[in-house]
This record gives structure tokens, C-alpha cells and sequence, in this order.
């Protein structure tokens, strides 16, 4: 993101956000890369619109028995508040976060997303 300082504009570091790991579904992780380039978007932008949408509903509905085997490491950087609040749903429902990252797929609303712009936005 861009600030103005002392007249100059200066890019930053947008400080609310951190970096996280966790193991997601390859098969996941490519379809949010589909997506992200139809949508012109991220795919972490894609992930939190979809976690922030299942903190709205409050619960997760999610068969641990049917867990992806093709895991892959995936290092991105989200929203800390958000995230805190899925590390609290997860635990909650005494899943996995990767779990919740990955149900929340199911739950990305298309008409409300933050675009590539958004990353060079000026406050």
C-alpha cells in the first residue's frame, strides 16, 4: 500500500497482515489460482473472503474422514485478526486450521472481493 509523507508517496508494509504456513489440498490450491486469474485477485484474498464468510455462519460442517491426501506447504499472508479468529473457530470445533482453510473454499462470495489493486491502494 502507498501513504503519503511529507507530501511523498511512500510504499509500506501493510502492518495487520502476517505470514502464515499451513498444508493445503493441491488440488485446492490450483483451483483458487483459476480463480484468482478470472476474478483478478489473489488466492489469499480469495481464502479470506471465504474464511470471513464462514466466521459469519458461525460453525463448520466438515468430514475429517474425507481429509485431501495431496497436501502441499502453502505460505501466504493473512488479515492477524481474521486469522486469530479462525485459530479460535478451529480449535472451537476441534479441527485443523487447514481444515477451516480449506472448507472456507466453498464459501468464497464472488461479488465482494478485493482485487490486485487492492495491495497498491494509497491511505
Amino acid at each position: 500500500m502507498w501513504k503519503l509523507v511529507n507530501g511523498k508517496m511512500v510504499q509500506t508494509t501493510d502492518e495487520t497482515r502476517i505470514k502464515f504456513r499451513t498444508n493445503i489440498s493441491q488440488e485446492i490450491l490450483q483451483q483458487l489460482e483459476e480463480l484468482s486469474e478470472e476474478h483478478h485477485t489473489y488466492s489469499n484474498y480469495l481464502l479470506e473472503n471465504g474464511l470471513r464468510n464462514v466466521l459469519e455462519q458461525g460453525f463448520v460442517e466438515y468430514d475429517k474422514n474425507l481429509r485431501p491426501k495431496d497436501r502441499v506447504q502453502y505460505k501466504t499472508t493473512y488479515d492477524q485478526e481474521l486469522l486469530e479468529s479462525i485459530k479460535q473457530l478451529a480449535k472451537e470445533q476441534k479441527l485443523f486450521i487447514n481444515d477451516v482453510i480449506e472448507y472456507s473454499v466453498e464459501h468464497i462470495d464472488f461479488d465482494d472481493l478485493k482485487t490486485k489493486d487492492y495491495k497498491n491502494r494509497i491511505e
